[in-house]
């Protein structure tokens, strides 16, 4: 399966600016969405489902680049942001940066910068998107779990014996060797490493050990 092309959103009011920007980055080989506003790029929908990053510009008519940013982050999306400014300022930059911003740039910046500055931040995009495709899945594994085969996990993976997760749990230990074989065929692990290291990714490990110091 071919892979989607990255795209890269532009958020800035001047029409020119915007319209450069888009130039640059299509020939640059990237997908690429303009927007005049915050409001605007927030009503186009949801915005984390491929490999992404988002160029905004600090100064907006309507909600900043850094009210935008909070936003974002609030509704926990995977998009990186490098932030454009003619106005910027230390404290500014230093907000932007502290809030997860991949770079900030002051205008007017060279075309270098700026394409090896959406390199990085679509680089990290690819890695979070992978990382929450992962845990999707993972997920979704854990939801074929009864009760008592999460129950199981738990123990299994903090590196208990049958007998021993049989006697914690008050049950036989045959039955615990059923429920094991159908915890690592539902969670796909050929090994109790490869369990632990699933499951740990989930925190399974740190919430049992929170839930029994408790």
């Amino acid at each position: 399966m071919n892979e989607v092309t990255p795209i890269v959103f532009v958020v800035d009011d001047d029409d020119s600016v915007r319209r450069a920007l888009m130039r640059l980055i299509r020939s640059a080989g990237y997908d690429v969405e303009g927007f005049g506003s915050a409001s605007e790029f927030l009503g186009s929908g949801p915005h984390t489902d491929r490999t992404a990053c988002l160029i905004l510009d600090v100064q907006l008519p309507d909600l900043n680049g850094l009210d935008l940013q909070h936003e974002l982050n609030a509704a926990s999306a995977l998009l990186p942001i490098i932030f454009i400014t003619g106005h910027g300022d230390i404290a500014m930059t230093v907000r932007a940066m502290k809030a997860g911003a991949t770079d900030f740039l002051a205008k007017p910046f060279g075309d270098t910068d700026l394409l090896r500055a959406i390199e990085t931040a679509l680089r990290n995009s690819s890695q979070a998107v992978t990382s929450r495709i992962e845990l999707d899945s993972i997920r979704d594994r854990l939801s074929r779990l009864t009760p008592r085969e999460r129950e199981v996990l738990a123990l299994l993976v903090q590196g208990r014996l049958n007998k021993q997760v049989a006697c914690e749990l008050g049950i036989a230990e045959k039955t615990i060797k059923v429920h094991r074989a159908r915890v690592m065929e539902k969670m796909e692990a050929h090994s109790l490493v490869e369990l632990a290291r699933i499951s740990d990714k989930v925190g399974i490990a740190l919430s049992r050990a929170q839930h029994a110091a408790r």
